[in-house]
């Protein structure tokens, strides 16, 4: 019974996540969703940029203390192993949902995009970014990112692996795809709102905060093979070298 309370939780949570998540975009992108980033009559200046900001804090927050090796050493004494990066998902799901449901718009412009061909070149490239992200997701095992394989893992009688040092396809060349999908969905923005553009400024932040000790905990597990990797691989842009041919080439 246990096996399959896990299973279900698992997918569960994985479900919300998703729900969320879509929403979400929608919400970064202003299209088909009920309340979006600029949507509403906006408020007090101050007041409304207090309220974001507290909403963005808690979202790092919650992703920064409970991602860290102590924070799941302590947790997993309390939540089952199986379950823990489950318990993440669903906690980092019902944070995200609040930042969508109590979001202050700021709608004054801080710029618009008129030209046609302009404004759709800007969404393309929006768009592009919430693609390389999930692509990236699967690269790494999308299921297994967001709990599903370690809640499944024992229904089936399995032992989930150990993470491995892999680098397929986009992360020869980006040590952090999904990041920047992020990015470039953030700013692409064909009309960008000052509410839009506190967002994009302060989930940028904390991209490059989240990096640094994401990368701190990837060295401390794999050690020289990952530092060799991060002086090789590009950050967020593909890291341009010189070829013996003199022609400009990405690594």
């Amino acid at each position: 019974m246990r096996k399959l309370l896990t299973a279900l939780y698992s997918v569960l949570v994985y479900v919300f996540f998703l729900a969320v998540f879509l929403y979400a975009i929608g919400f970064v992108e202003n299209v088909l969703v009920p309340k979006s980033i600029d949507s509403g009559s906006g408020g007090q200046i101050v007041s409304s940029l207090l309220i974001d900001a507290g909403l963005l804090v808690l979202f790092a927050l919650q992703h920064s203390i409970m991602a860290r090796s102590w924070f799941k050493r302590v947790w997993t004494r309390i939540v089952p192993q199986e379950i823990e990066r489950s318990t993440f998902v669903l906690f980092a799901s019902l944070v995200l949902a609040l930042v969508c449901w109590q979001w202050r718009p700021l709608p004054q412009t801080v710029w618009s995009v008129v030209d046609p061909i302009g404004s759709k070149a800007l969404l393309v490239v929006s768009w592009s970014g919430w693609v390389l992200l999930l692509l990236s997701t699967f690269l790494i095992s999308h299921f297994q990112l967001f709990g599903v394989s370690q809640g499944l893992a024992r229904l089936i009688g399995q032992t989930p692996p150990e993470p491995a040092f892999v680098t397929p396809y986009l992360y020869r060349w980006l040590r952090h795809p999904i990041y920047a999908g992020f990015i470039l969905a953030f700013w692409a923005a064909p009309h960008m709102s000052l509410g839009h553009l506190f967002f994009a400024v302060a989930t940028t932040g904390y991209i490059f905060v989240g990096i640094w000790f994401e990368e701190r905990d990837l060295i401390a597990h794999f050690g020289e093979r990952y530092r060799q990797y991060r002086a090789t691989v590009g950050m967020l842009v593909p890291r341009i070298r010189l070829a013996s041919s003199g022609k400009r080439v990405a690594e």
